[in-house]
């Protein structure tokens, strides 16, 4: 091997090498904080890492079918796995109920044909701020189903949240628009009903065979709708759907760890802060003004999202 090839190689490993001795610091330091904590910081990086993968989704679902591109996104989902599935072996992947998997994996496929029909038409932060009304399920079916105990700040900063994203959202339901404001906004109770079936899943499943699982449902479930209008994607489109694959597994990793670390009500309040992200990247990438309503609506999010973390972080000093 020629020294400049060897040098090279050296180096590549050294930053690996440093990469997990990063990685690993990252792991001890998250082990040592409170579950409710880690949980909240799992649904923070799941959110944003949602937000980006949003951006990218609806971007392509302008430039392919929504129901292609839904197909496509969570086929690559599995793409990205499988060398994971190649090192450990498809045996630890086998999941202890596949009728479970498959059951979460047609509730989320029905919410996600309402919500790739809908995102075309609608902006990204309005489609993000939308999408806040799924912890208000989410609260509710934890309390019901799973005998989650719902403290009184949780309900608070829960209907506050919903006071702002009411905010956002009451201006959009007229016009042309307003059946795809319409069908997202039905989208929420499905994809709660989803979330709250991970939840039970959690509690027997690994996080990664319920993210494998996930792909494996969605896009065998997505198949038949979306060769109805298939077109070729071109080099470009791939190479975004690779990058969406890793993105979305990453983000449903996230949102299963926060599940197996703390209550799911108690990680709902971090979901609003995705509004301010989405924004951001929707002002970005697509040159979307958020309206008024749109900022009114996030300051008072952002109000009720800083209050319930004020007040986890009290409670849990006084554990």
């Amino acid at each position: 091997m020629p020294p400049a090839v060897r040098a090279r190689s050296i180096r590549a490993r050294t930053r690996v090498e440093a990469l997990k001795r990063q990685a690993l610091l990252v792991q001890r330091r998250m082990s040592r904080l409170d579950p409710t904590v880690r949980g909240l910081l799992w649904s923070m990086s799941a959110g944003f890492t949602f937000v980006v993968l949003n951006t990218i989704m609806r971007e392509l679902s302008l430039q392919l079918d929504p129901f292609e591109t839904q197909f496509l996104r969570y086929a690559f989902g599995l793409v990205v796995m499988l060398p994971l599935i190649v090192r450990y072996g498809a045996a630890a992947y086998r999941p202890r109920n596949v009728t479970g998997q498959f059951v979460r994996g047609g509730v989320h496929t029905a919410g996600l044909c309402l919500w790739f029909t809908a995102i075309p038409h609608i902006t990204l932060a309005d489609t993000t701020a939308i999408r806040f009304t799924g912890p208000i399920f989410i609260m509710l079916g934890a309390a019901w189903f799973f005998g989650e105990r719902m403290r009184w700040e949780r309900w608070v900063a829960a209907l506050i949240g919903l006071a702002g994203v009411l905010i956002v959202v009451a201006p959009k339901l007229t016009g042309g628009g307003g059946v795809y404001t319409l069908l997202m906004l039905a989208s929420s109770p499905v994809f709660a009903a989803s979330f709250l079936i991970t939840k039970g899943l959690a509690r027997y499943e690994r996080p990664a065979v319920i993210v494998v699982w996930q792909s494996i449902s969605v896009a065998l479930l997505s198949l038949p709708l979306a060769l109805i209008s298939w077109k070729t994607p071109g080099a470009a489109h791939w190479f975004s759907f690779l990058v969406c694959g890793l993105l979305g597994s990453l983000g449903h990793y996230f949102l299963a760890r926060s599940y197996t670390v703390a209550d799911i009500s108690a990680t709902q309040s971090v979901k609003f802060l995705e509004l301010v992200w989405a924004s951001l990247l929707g002002w970005l990438v697509f040159s979307d003004q958020p309206s008024r309503s749109t900022i009114i609506g996030g300051v008072v999010i952002s109000a009720s999202t800083i209050w319930i973390a004020r007040r986890e972080a009290r409670s849990i000093g006084r554990a």
